[in-house]
């Protein structure tokens, strides 16, 4: 294992506490503006790697982090459909207000869909849910979508990080792309979108519920 790795294996803790802190991660950065501090794709790909040298087990690291990306999620969709305008006038959300339009014009132009690839998204990863409670999305596609995106992200992630165990580098990047085949998928979705709204067949598609889908 490099020198770097092994000082890092020593400073975290083992077993069901090392478990706890991966969930932690996952679940923090699934959380609205708490997630733009938390770096926990990074995180995750790192605790894949070292699954790979013997830290941990890859099946026990998936089954963390994807609970945790989940239960972030459900928990932002909850603050945002119960204290979501309270929070939006809050000093922290005013400073990021870009974000947070960002993130509520994705979400409206793509719906249920926008809570499966925010997850992939970086800085609007926990903004997302947060603004389809607001929004009222209904609970059981956002469900869906938040248990399908939370699943892959907890396999993926650190299944890249142990598939490029020989080296930091080679993990940085598989990650990168898997992000960009992520995002080439979300550039389909958006071309098949545009494309379907030109040709008016749309028109009674519930957007917030993407139930047509």
């Amino acid at each position: 294992m490099m020198e770097w790795l092994q000082q890092i294996v020593e400073l975290l803790p083992n077993g069901y506490l090392y478990l706890l802190l991966l969930f932690l991660i996952a679940f923090a950065e699934s959380l609205p503006m708490v997630g733009l501090l938390m770096p926990g794709s990074s995180l995750v790909v790192l605790a894949g790697l070292l699954a790979f040298h013997g830290k941990g087990t890859l099946p026990s690291l998936m089954l963390v982090t994807a609970a945790g990306a989940l239960l972030g999620d459900l928990l932002s969709y909850w603050l945002g459909e119960h204290v979501g305008g309270r929070l939006l006038a809050s000093r922290s959300f005013q400073k990021h207000r870009k974000l947070v339009t960002q993130a509520e014009r994705f979400f409206n132009s793509h719906g249920g869909k926008s809570i499966f690839f925010a997850r992939f998204l970086g800085p609007i990863r926990g903004i997302t849910p947060f603004i389809a409670g607001l929004s009222r999305m209904p609970g059981r596609p956002f469900c869906r979508f938040s248990l399908i995106s939370a699943i892959l992200w907890g396999l993926a992630y650190p299944g890249l990080g142990f598939l490029g165990g020989a080296s930091w580098q080679q993990a940085q990047s598989l990650s990168a792309r898997f992000g960009l085949l992520v995002l080439s998928a979300l550039l389909v979705t958006l071309v098949h979108y545009w494309l379907r709204r030109g040709l008016g067949l749309n028109s009674g598609e519930d957007n917030h519920g993407d139930t047509a889908e």
